[in-house]
């Protein structure tokens, strides 16, 4: 299998942080995405304490990591997204930004997980993903 790792310099260098936003396997050409963050490729953190703020960030993350690969949101088949202490409203909010991020396009395969703590104590969201890209 032929595997293609890729940190794209729109985003910021994630190997010092023990990870590749994106790995890519050629066959079928499939892009494993990394969780993606509320942060701008020089690391600057967008939204504290707003988790619609951090949500659109974290989406544009992915577009970012996917067009690096020649993908965009038509490709991704599943996606896991993980709240931080979760709430039913919450739903709501995270589902306007993965509208706004997918328009009319089919959506993937998902799951939404809340959990007690991410990588950094700001952090309200995090999203990983798989998309087919041939």
């Amino acid at each position: 299998m032929n595997v293609e790792h890729v940190c794209p310099d729109t985003l910021f260098d994630s190997r010092d942080y023990g990870f590749t936003h994106v790995v890519v396997s050629s066959g079928e050409r499939v892009a494993y995405i990394s969780g993606q963050t509320p942060q701008d490729k020089d690391m600057n953190f967008i939204g504290k304490g707003d988790l619609a703020a951090q949500a659109k960030a974290t989406y544009d993350n992915i577009g970012l990591a996917l067009k690096a690969v020649g993908g965009g949101p038509e490709n991704i088949v599943k996606m896991t997204v993980y709240v931080m202490d979760f709430k039913p409203e919450n739903l709501q909010i995270t589902s306007q930004a993965r509208r706004d991020f997918f328009g009319s396009l089919p959506l993937p395969a998902s799951a939404t997980v809340g959990v007690t703590c991410l990588a950094m104590p700001d952090y309200l969201i995090e999203i990983d993903a798989i998309a087919v890209l041939d």
